[in-house]
């Protein structure tokens, strides 16, 4: 492996994030050079110097190898949260050293967990740093050099494919140069239309802006200690509760659909599959909130229900209320939509629809089988036959994603959490989720969890995030 391309790579993302650190700087201008000034300006001149070193040191080459690729990809991820944190350190008040990776970690990761117990207290700059993460990370570090950055077309097209998890590959009909450009028009048009519609209804320019950033890129970070609760505002939490939705749909058959190109979008069955779950668990929890009095109203249940089941199973984690307060069964349900998450192809976390629905058909096709040994079964999902190899990849994403699952929660355990704040805890991290449920629920935080089980959660979102076989493919012998 060449250490000197992997560098220059790294290079190219960490001058990228140096640019949003930037930006943050003339937010600060903006506000009357309020107190995260000096702290995001000295973040800029030490991100950026690092970052140019690389280009000084090394030339510039043609082509990458495969596991380069996924060094470069891995790495870029770990650096942007290294330095991330810098901001954070700088600041210090709540931030520790241990308390400012966590934090930078969920930002980029798009996790959305705090370890805050007053966000209000933060300046105007850096509450912009912290959600221009999420957004960095929403759409993916390496994407944003691809799209900024000129780049060889033949590293585009490895680092794009890396970057890309191979499950999502299967769906992006576009050459490398294209699908990041697609992605682009999305993710910026979709942050743009949000940014206007919440300043319509009500909510100030400046946390339009990074509600938007944190939604698109279904994220959950908020300038708010109490998150969309504290504007009590059915008209925001509708409009966040759509760009959710949509935020979690594929990006490329969304661009289909906008440009007139096809209505694929609409005629998925992974996208029925989705809406239709989705919207079902959401209504019986909001039966449940109604029947066992949580609210008043059936308006009021259906409002937190559905809004409640729409942010966690896009992986946002958005709160509208305390779901501790919540009965048992609707946070059973709850569990189900953190595990599977939002569906390929876009910013959502989470197992994802895709093999949800693939792993259904897969096993009605094998007890078919067990029914009729001398048949000749197949799994089919929209007319399409599912191959062997790809039902067996994702069965075994599944197992792999559940044994992470047990062992982080096992992790937690061990290091005193309670059980259900350490199960809940493990799947919100691993899914990209956030909020877990109890004293780590959404009107909570993880200040409380030791060092320990900060470290080991934060190890966790970013396995997550690069989609499990992402991470462990670098431990893996070979070339």
């Amino acid at each position: 492996m060449r250490i000197a391309i992997v560098a220059r790579n790294i290079g190219l993302v960490l001058l990228l994030n140096a640019l949003f650190m930037l930006i943050a700087v003339v937010v600060s201008v903006l506000y009357g050079f309020d107190k995260g000034f000096t702290p995001l300006l000295v973040s800029v001149l030490i991100t950026a110097v690092i970052g140019s070193l690389p280009f000084v040191f090394t030339r510039k080459q043609e082509e990458i190898t495969i596991r380069e690729g996924y060094v470069i990809a891995v790495f870029s991820w770990l650096f942007s949260c290294l330095f991330g944190m810098i901001p954070y350190l700088l600041w210090g008040g709540e931030f520790s050293l241990i308390n400012a990776w966590y934090e930078s970690v969920s930002g980029f990761t798009t996790t959305g967990g705090t370890v805050l117990t007053n966000i209000e207290a933060l300046p105007h700059s850096l509450l912009f740093w912290r959600a221009s993460t999420q957004w960095i990370g929403g759409i993916g570090v390496i994407f944003f050099v691809l799209l900024i950055f000129p780049e060889p077309s033949a590293i585009r097209l490895r680092l794009s494919r890396i970057e890309t998890p191979a499950f999502s590959q299967e769906t992006y009909r576009f050459k490398a140069k294209e699908t990041v450009r697609v992605i682009a028009f999305v993710y910026f048009g979709l942050t743009l239309l949000e940014t206007l519609l919440l300043s319509l209804a009500g909510m100030n320019v400046f946390d339009a802006i990074c509600h938007s950033f944190t939604t698109i890129a279904t994220a959950g970070f908020s300038t708010k200690n109490a998150g969309l609760s504290s504007y009590d505002n059915v008209a925001i939490e509708t409009i966040v509760m759509v760009f959710m939705v949509v935020s979690s749909l594929h990006f490329g058959m969304i661009f289909l659909l906008i440009t007139g190109k096809s209505m694929s979008l609409l005629k998925s069955p992974v996208t029925r599959y989705y809406i239709f779950s989705t919207l079902s668990i959401g209504l019986l929890i909001s039966l449940n909130l109604w029947i066992g009095g949580t609210y008043n109203s059936l308006g009021t249940s259906l409002r937190h229900g559905l809004f409640q089941t729409f942010s966690l199973v896009s992986t946002t984690g958005f709160s509208s209320s305390d779901t501790s307060l919540w009965p048992n069964l609707s946070l059973l349900l709850l569990f189900f939509v953190i595990f599977q998450g939002g569906c390929s192809g876009s910013t959502a976390g989470g197992i994802k629809a895709d093999r949800m629905l693939i792993s259904f058909h897969s096993i009605r096709a094998q007890i078919t089988k067990r029914l009729h040994p001398r048949s000749v079964v197949q799994a089919h999902v929209g007319g399409q036959t599912i191959d062997l190899d790809v039902s067996s990849a994702v069965n075994l994403f599944i197992v792999l994603f559940l044994l992470v699952f047990f062992v982080v929660a096992l992790l937690l355990a061990a290091a005193g959490i309670e059980l259900k704040e350490a199960l809940s805890a493990s799947v919100a991290h691993l899914s990209n989720v956030g909020p877990g449920f109890g004293r780590v629920g959404p009107m909570s935080n993880y200040s409380a969890l030791n060092g320990f089980s900060k470290f080991v959660l934060s190890l966790t979102m970013i396995i997550g995030r690069k989609e499990l076989f992402g991470f462990f493919i670098l431990f893996a012998s070979g070339k």
